[in-house]
């Protein structure tokens, strides 16, 4: 089992700073709307480019859009970066509740033959109420993860290339078809900590994601997914989402982490806090218990860092070492059965490089990651490079491909 990795496209802007994005009024579209915080990137289409490209040439497989109300949307801007890039991927985040199954299974569809392959998808239910009532989603907690159910068991009929039915609770489809289904089929990713999310990860999903927590916590999420995934007769594969903060040496990345620590003021943390403790998501609450709102102690375990999820949602914990440190980890999780990995880190563009040129070379060496056989003309390698040319760090396989 090789490793997978996976960047990320700041679409809700970028930094040098952990609360970059919240220096946004409108989410980063107007450059002359930007409150004082140095650093502060637009995430226009150029930067997103950028990135993309980056990613691609230091041999990412995919890159991570998330979606919101505080971002770009992430169908349209990872189309229009598919006509930037050759081989990357885009995994693109989405709400099933505020789309009908029948049409994004269409659109996803559209979307491998417009990129030749290249679509993943990452199910986001959604655990703040907030956020899904400004798309006029007013379902509880629990009731969005039935519906996300649902939802999936439609997508995959329509998929099968004949007229679908489905009668449920939130969907009723009749004849329900994608003409010319997506081939190859998006591989879906979905996260969740619930008792609501489990069951609908072990009947639809192909890797459950969770956010970076010690081993032995994200041990035991793997074997109650595995657990329920087996009572299905279902095989899930596993994914976790992390920063990193790789250097040359271990001293140069703690340094650069108090850095960004030292950016955080009292009353920007506590707003935050605040703020993140009204979330509905389980794992959201989870993050926030791996730091309690206070910054002693924010090495919650080797290399560890909870620093991040003091002013950010979502994933709060970040990979912080030595090239070697971080790659250890890596090695760590994936014993566990961790395969793929989706990685950022501030700013997005610089820490790409970081890691792409430090830590992958790293995992190349351990036989961790999978190789891109040179051509047999002698010609550039997937790499950019000759093929004779020594140094190379072998590439993914594109899977799906």
């Amino acid at each position: 089992m090789s490793v997978h990795l996976h960047w990320f496209l700041p679409t809700g802007g970028d930094g040098r700073t952990l609360v970059d994005r919240h220096a946004y009024t409108d989410g980063g579209i107007r450059r002359d709307r930007i409150t004082p915080v140095s650093g502060v990137r637009a995430p226009d289409i150029d930067y997103l480019t950028q990135i993309a490209k980056a990613a691609e040439q230091l041999g990412f497989e995919a890159v991570l859009t998330p979606t919101g109300t505080w971002c770009e949307d992430a169908w349209l801007t990872t189309m229009a970066l598919t006509q930037a890039t050759e081989r990357l991927k885009f995994l693109v985040a989405f709400r099933p509740g505020v789309i009908s199954p029948v049409l994004a299974a269409q659109m996803a569809a559209t979307y491998q033959r417009v990129s030749r392959g290249r679509l993943l998808l990452n199910v986001v239910t959604g655990g703040d109420s907030t956020e899904q009532k400004r798309f006029g989603d007013f379902l509880d907690h629990d009731r969005r993860y039935a519906r996300t159910d649902e939802f999936l068991q439609v997508v995959r009929g329509v998929w099968g290339g004949a007229p679908f039915d489905f009668r449920g609770a939130h969907y009723q489809v009749e004849g329900g078809l994608t003409a010319l289904p997506p081939d190859p089929l998006p591989p879906i990713f979905f996260g969740g900590s619930s008792a609501a999310a489990g069951p609908v990860a072990a009947r639809n999903v192909d890797v459950y994601l969770t956010w970076g927590e010690p081993p032995e916590q994200v041990k035991r999420k793997i074997d109650w997914i595995g657990g329920l995934a087996e009572r299905e007769n279902r095989t899930v594969r596993f994914g976790i989402r992390l920063h990193t903060l790789s250097r040359d040496s271990a001293r140069e990345a703690w340094a650069t982490a108090g850095r960004l620590l030292d950016d955080l003021d009292p009353e920007t943390v506590a707003a935050a806090q605040q703020a993140l403790g009204k979330s509905e998501s389980v794992g959201q609450q989870r993050m926030l218990a791996l730091h309690g709102g206070s910054r002693d102690k924010l090495e919650i375990s080797p290399n560890l860092w909870a620093g991040v999820g003091l002013v950010r949602g979502g994933a709060g914990t970040a990979l912080v070492g030595s090239h070697a440190e971080v790659a250890d980890r890596i090695e760590e999780y994936h014993a566990l059965g961790i395969e793929h990995f989706v990685l950022s880190g501030y700013p997005h563009l610089e820490e790409a490089y970081w890691f792409g040129e430090g830590v992958r070379p790293e995992l190349a060496a351990r036989g961790l990651l999978a190789t891109v056989p040179a051509p047999p003309d002698g010609g550039p390698a997937a790499n950019g490079r000759p093929a004779s040319a020594p140094g190379g760090a072998p590439l993914l396989l594109g899977g799906g491909r």
